[in-house]
């Protein structure tokens, strides 16, 4: 049963020239070679100082270690072929977003004429994790309860402190400036499968979008892939903070749909609630409190995540993932990349020493090619 959660990690990363510190326009070069090693992992991104990279089906956290870890040796030494390194990090701490170029591709193209500005400005960074559920009934149901820890992982995964060079006092900027997109956040919650393509359809044929992609909200069912498409989360500067939020993720889906399978329900909250946890989480972090609906009080929002360690417990040994989860506990006790990146810049003054340490971070325990 359990190796039915198959899982993908996409990371996009930042393209910066170690001199200057600032984003460098170069993923063209850097494409060529990258496709003869990577095929389809390898992609561009609407802006051409992005390259993203994709593992392939994992059938256990294992695989998707080994995958994630080869992809960023693999894109560094690219990279560094041209006197560059690779940032993992949602935001830049100096770039601006006006004088990065766009990739020269027809749907970025109509991307841009269809949201203008809004578009142009994207100049953030993530981190996409699916899981594999094959009947898409059970994804909604799936996806309905999850809703509810999102905020919780956001807060385990923030690195986006800085925007333009101004200290934002947020830990996750990239959720506010994803924000800025239509059809983003926590999504509302469906009755069932049929009620989802309904909503789709009517979005398809009022013409709001040209294809069910243009959603992309924080949790959704992947419309091409058999899976829930986990989209909230700033990207982890360590790869070894990457694979646990993913082998998160996996004991989250394989935990609600063991309670389906049991026919026990988990308790559905409301958008508007879930979103205030959101907000905490993009502005605090693991200093912050959220809400414990049942409880209907604050509680420090690292007392949720150990309750959500608690819940997932029973499924890790038949996932064996175990000791991937439990790299949680490393986070909460050094704190995230955000946290890192604030302690830099409060100790140097200085944010080119907050991309030192960023460039440093995003190779640690990724063998060098």
């Amino acid at each position: 049963m359990f190796e039915q959660y198959t899982l993908g990690i996409e990371e996009e990363f930042q393209i910066v020239d170690p001199h200057t510190r600032e984003l460098r326009s170069h993923v063209s070069e850097m494409l060529e070679e990258g496709k003869m090693l990577l095929g389809e992992k390898i992609k561009p991104e609407m802006i051409q100082s992005m390259i993203e990279v994709g593992t392939g089906i994992c059938h256990n956290i294992q695989e998707a270690r080994t995958d994630i870890t080869n992809l960023r040796s693999i894109v560094s030494s690219l990279a560094r072929k041209q006197g560059l390194e690779v940032v993992a990090a949602s935001t830049h701490p100096i770039s601006k977003w006006s004088e990065q170029k766009i990739y020269d591709d027809p749907h970025y193209t109509l991307l841009i004429e269809e949201l203008q500005m809004v578009a142009r400005s994207l100049l953030i960074f993530g981190l996409h994790v699916h899981v594999g559920i094959k009947d898409r009934e059970r994804q909604i149901h799936i996806m309905n309860a999850a809703r509810y820890f999102l905020p919780h992982v956001l807060a385990l995964t923030t690195s986006s402190p800085f925007w333009l060079g101004i200290n934002t006092g947020l830990k996750s900027y990239r959720s506010e400036v994803f924000k800025k997109f239509p059809r983003t956040d926590i999504p509302d919650h469906f009755d069932s499968y049929a009620s989802f393509q309904r909503y789709i359809k009517l979005l398809l044929d009022t013409n709001c979008i040209t294809n069910p992609r243009k959603i992309w909200w924080d949790v959704r069912p992947h419309p091409v892939f058999e899976t829930l498409e986990f989209r909230v989360c700033d990207i982890p500067t360590r790869v070894d903070d990457t694979i646990a939020i993913a082998a998160l993720f996996q004991a989250i889906v394989a935990r609600l749909d063991k309670l389906i399978e049991k026919n026990l329900g988990f308790r559905l909250y409301r958008r508007a609630l879930i979103q205030e946890n959101k907000w905490r989480a993009v502005r605090w972090g693991l200093q912050g409190k959220m809400i414990d609906f049942g409880k209907q009080k604050e509680v420090p929002v690292r007392d949720l995540i150990l309750e959500l360690l608690e819940f997932v417990d029973e499924v890790l040994d038949d996932l064996g993932s175990r000791k991937e989860v439990e790299h949680i506990h490393t986070i909460l006790e050094r704190g995230t990349s955000a946290d890192e990146q604030l302690q830099v810049f409060a100790e140097t003054s200085s944010l080119e020493a907050v991309v030192d340490r960023l460039i440093q971070r995003t190779m640690e325990n990724v063998p060098t090619i």
